[in-house]
């Protein structure tokens, strides 16, 4: 009877352990020491400190640069010089001239100045009374100039630069989650796969013990012990080869973990993965048609082509009005000394006295004018066709992942039900053994289908989360996750 009890107790461990499933987390502490990372946490992490995140922050800041420099084009700007001449005891002459001149967006100047010029040999035109002469006016163009110029394109143009800055962070950050999520969802399959193993593990231990038991009693053959051992040798080496696996994941994501002031962190000891992701959300036809406006829409790539094109029809417009010729008016009404003159302001003054000019200029075969204006045309319809590639991509991409989202959920059905039937297999083998029906090559057979099963699920369902990443990738905005 003491004989029959040890065989039952051994077959009966055997099978418990064989049925029980995956076993409590065996790569970390225990459970009450477990500190669970979890995928959102991960990205709060990464948003927070991650260099490339902050690099990619910067770029707005650079944008509001550029626009503070092209904004500079239109500082008003004060000028000033003096010289003088002195030879062999005469005064030749001393002048002091001071101008400052006021850009307005709509393209005149603003112009005042004050001269003060003295001298026996002066040019007679730079003559001045006594107390000086100062002048206000304006400077127009009337031909080339009037609707734009370079200082308006350019500012034109920067005022685009923040919202590009933003597409561009956008897709710095999506690339850069997206590489966290993949390194993420390795770490969790590894850390799946190793428990997988330490149970099997155990159990071939417990068997091994059970069966050298029964040989060392005269039930079993000594051949037994030996495929006992072998498979226990076996089992031992891939939970070897998962750790190392495992280990070499867990390496990755700490690249990815950073603290403040830009210091590398690692992660606990007793840090796990959380499965939480992996689990089946069906994305409806509908959704996806949501998700794929929200694309065409929102996508960095198509907003950065849109304000490519916006930042091309300001440069269309600008080399179009080199086109035209020259003509710029500038009229300034002069009056002596420094101080306003309330005379100065009455009609018959301002007709006599008063500097006018007036400037043309055009060259007679505009190639250079009419090359840049074909030329950004040119870039213009490589925009366009750009765009349509772009949007084209983005569907296909899209659609892609889509349906490898619903080929996953199939697969994973499926395999749920074959890591069931796996185990219904291996359980009744145990059955079998235990009556003589069966032998421990059979038993160590249907476990190791088990274990594959077990795997492959694992397998599936770490990839079906890397396409949940990647869909919401290829759709321009991984932070809707």
């Amino acid at each position: 009877m003491a004989l029959q009890y040890r065989q039952i107790l051994a077959l009966l461990v055997t099978w418990l352990v064989a049925s029980a499933g995956i076993a409590p987390p065996a790569v970390a502490q225990p459970q009450d020491s477990v500190e669970v990372l979890t995928m959102h946490e991960l990205y709060r992490q990464v948003l927070t400190h991650h260099p490339l995140a902050a690099q990619a922050a910067l770029l707005a800041q650079q944008a509001e640069q550029e626009l503070r420099m092209a904004r500079g084009g239109f500082d008003p700007v004060l000028s000033s010089k003096y010289g003088e001449k002195q030879y062999t005891g005469k005064d030749y002459y001393r002048y002091w001239e001071s101008s400052l001149r006021i850009p307005l967006w709509f393209g005149p100047e603003l112009v005042a100045g004050y001269d003060r010029n003295q001298g026996d040999y002066l040019n007679p035109e730079r003559a001045t009374p006594d107390r000086g002469l100062s002048y206000a006016g304006i400077s127009i163009p009337l031909g080339q100039g009037l609707f734009t110029d370079a200082r308006r394109a350019t500012i034109r143009q920067a005022q685009l630069l923040p919202r590009m800055a933003e597409a561009n962070r956008l897709k710095l950050v999506n690339k850069l989650l997206l590489e966290v999520a993949k390194d993420y969802w390795d770490w969790l399959y590894y850390y799946n796969e190793v428990q997988v193993y330490q149970e099997a593990l155990e159990l071939a231990e417990i068997r091994t013990k059970a069966v050298n038991e029964r040989a060392r009693l005269g039930d079993l053959a000594a051949i037994d012990t030996v495929e006992a051992r072998t498979e226990a040798l076996n089992r031992r080496v891939l939970l070897s080869q998962a750790l190392q696996q495992y280990n070499n994941s867990k390496l990755r994501l700490e690249m990815h973990l950073w603290g403040e002031d830009s210091q590398p962190l690692t992660l606990p000891a007793s840090a796990i993965p959380s499965s939480a992701g992996t689990e089946l959300n069906p994305l409806s036809p509908g959704d996806l048609q949501a998700l794929l406006a929200q694309a065409k829409a929102n996508h960095p790539d198509l907003i950065k082509l849109d304000l490519k094109g916006q930042q091309l029809e300001v440069e269309r417009r600008y080399a179009a009005d080199k086109l035209k010729p020259k003509l710029n008016l500038e009229y300034n009404l002069l009056q002596r000394d420094f101080y306003l003159n309330e005379e100065a302001l009455r009609g018959p003054y301002m007709r006599n006295n008063y500097r006018l000019g007036v400037s043309f200029s055009q060259p007679l075969f505009l190639r250079q004018e009419r090359g840049k204006l074909q030329l950004t045309k040119l870039k213009q319809q490589d925009v366009v066709l750009q765009q349509s590639h772009a949007v084209r991509e983005i569907e296909n991409t899209v659609q892609m992942v889509y349906s490898e989202w619903l080929a996953l959920e199939e697969q994973i059905a499926l395999q749920e039900q074959m890591v069931v039937n796996a185990r219904t297999l291996q359980a009744g083998e145990v059955v079998k053994f235990q009556s003589g029906e069966s032998s421990l090559f059979l038993i160590n057979s249907r476990e190791q289908k088990l274990l594959e099963s077990q795997i492959k699920l694992y397998s599936l369902r770490s990839k079906y989360a890397k396409v949940k990443a990647q869909l919401y990738w290829s759709a321009g905005n991984m932070q809707r996750e």
